[in-house]
């Protein structure tokens, strides 16, 4: 098969950009495969080639709706109608309408709870599929314990015989995230097509602070004097509401970004930095993926992110382009064991999954068990996932190495801001990745100048300096 061609004539590309072809052959030759291509190699091609050219439909299995929305409609712009995107937001009757007509589909994106709906499952076996993709696959493992337990079911949907083959997407994964996947997805003797993690583009610096007073001045300073857009990741949503305000008061278009808001706001709010409207985003981990933007030129961490692997998710969405970017952490000592204590708080203790085990046990429903036991709905979700498939001491086993897990994902985090050691080597040596010649803008470890680049704002007016708030809203909804 001329895959070249194939390239050309239906996506318009005159070459594969490095690991696309490899992976593409593989699935073609009926492997199940896991791909780790960084953000912005162009992962979506790796399914939609192959599923062009192989008879029947193609799952996509996407964590967010947001993510799975954009890529739907990226594909119908290019050109492919027989795309749909299926999951629980759409109106009863239109979601009775797709699957009605789901034999008609190339391409069927879904979210992992649209899997538990018996309806679905029995139009889904009525169909052929040729391969199943699961996208953003590191959430299996890097999401810890609170990942929704419908990610974990996908393995259970995955074990019918005669499946196509498997892809598992993700741009970032270590020997950790990598068997997680391979073992919740239920992938068989899987090939790993790995590329390089180093984005040579990317600079990192490290910037050490005394309160959160100071980090908020910083950041007020950094946006007014350099350059957009960008986003900025805070630990929680008060904060990022916070920082949205203080950025606002300065006249910069900014907003706040998180699951606190309604599904409507965060599309509207994401269109905006999508189209340029907004400059800066202030959020909280829901935002990034997906997010299809190519020039963001800044990604600023304000708070100190539990494991390598999800800083470098992060960092990553900067820079697609190719231009010139920076990523910037601001630490101060206590953040250790702010960061620790968020990621135990959703944790249930020992007592309380005895509590919550005991009274299932005696017939109450999980919901005033819970609430006897005092979980939080986190807690309660995942538990009942794994009273499903595992005796109580195994549960409280599992719990116990995932604390530890956690504890030690965060140590090493806390190595790579403290150590002293370059910010891209210890990072890039967590994936067991040698790295390269380091560039002339590599870290603040390194000897980081002021890079010029970023103070070089546009003279340009911005969409903010251009309309008032009311007639941006006016313009965006008529």
């Amino acid at each position: 098969m001329d895959l070249n061609r194939i390239l050309l004539e239906r996506f318009g590309y005159e070459s594969f950009r490095p690991g696309q072809e490899e992976v593409i052959r593989h699935l073609l030759d009926k492997r199940d495969t896991i791909a780790i291509l960084p953000t912005g190699m162009g992962k979506s091609l790796c399914y939609q080639l192959p599923g062009s050219v192989l008879e029947g439909s193609v799952l996509i299995i996407s964590p967010l709706v947001s993510l799975m929305e954009d890529q739907a409609m990226r594909m119908r712009q290019n050109g492919e109608k027989r795309v749909v995107a299926l999951n629980s937001f759409l109106p009863y009757s239109e979601r009775q309408r797709i699957m009605g007509q789901l034999q008609n589909y190339k391409f069927i994106f879904i979210s992992p709870e649209m899997l538990s709906q018996e309806a679905f499952s029995r139009k889904l076996n009525r169909i052929r599929l040729s391969l199943v993709v699961i996208d953003e696959a590191h959430c299996i493992s890097q999401w810890g314990f609170d990942f929704r337990p419908d990610y974990l079911r996908i393995g259970d949907f995955l074990k019918l015989k005669g499946r196509p083959p498997l892809l598992a997407l993700t741009a970032t994964a270590d020997e950790k995230v990598l068997n997680d996947i391979q073992h919740y997805f239920k992938m068989e003797k899987p090939i790993v097509q790995r590329h390089s993690l180093d984005r040579p583009n990317i600079s990192y610096s490290i910037v050490e602070v005394h309160s959160s007073q100071e980090k908020t001045a910083w950041i007020k300073e950094r946006v007014a004097q350099t350059v957009g857009p960008g986003i900025i990741y805070a630990s929680s949503r008060k904060r990022a509401d916070e920082l949205a305000i203080e950025l606002q008061l300065e006249g910069i278009a900014v907003q706040s970004y998180h699951a606190g808001k309604e599904q409507d706001d965060r599309s509207i709010i994401q269109e905006q930095f999508l189209m340029g409207d907004l400059e800066w985003i202030c959020a909280t981990n829901a935002f990034g993926m997906g997010v299809h933007k190519d020039d963001i030129r800044q990604v600023i961490h304000d708070h100190l992110p539990p494991t390598i692997a999800a800083y470098i998710q992060e960092v990553g969405r900067a820079g697609r382009d190719g231009q010139p970017a920076a990523a910037s952490l601001l630490y101060m000592p206590t953040d250790e064991q702010t960061s620790s204590f968020i990621i135990q708080s959703d944790m249930p203790r020992e007592e309380e999954i005895r509590h919550y085990h005991r009274m299932i046990g005696e017939g109450h429903s999980p919901g005033s068990a819970s609430e006897l036991a005092s979980l939080t709905e986190t807690g309660k979700r995942v538990l009942d996932y794994y009273m499903e498939h595992y005796s109580l001491e195994e549960i409280l086993l599992k719990f116990h190495r995932l604390s530890t897990e956690k504890n030690e994902q965060l140590r090493q985090m806390v190595q790579l801001v403290t150590g002293g050691l370059c910010i891209r080597q210890r990072a890039l040596s967590y994936f067991g990745e040698m790295g390269g010649t380091k560039p002339v803008e590599c870290c603040s470890i390194c000897g980081l100048e002021t890079v010029k680049w970023l103070y070089e704002k546009s003279i340009k007016p911005s969409a903010a300096e251009k309309f008032s708030w009311d007639e941006r809203i006016t313009n965006l909804l008529g």
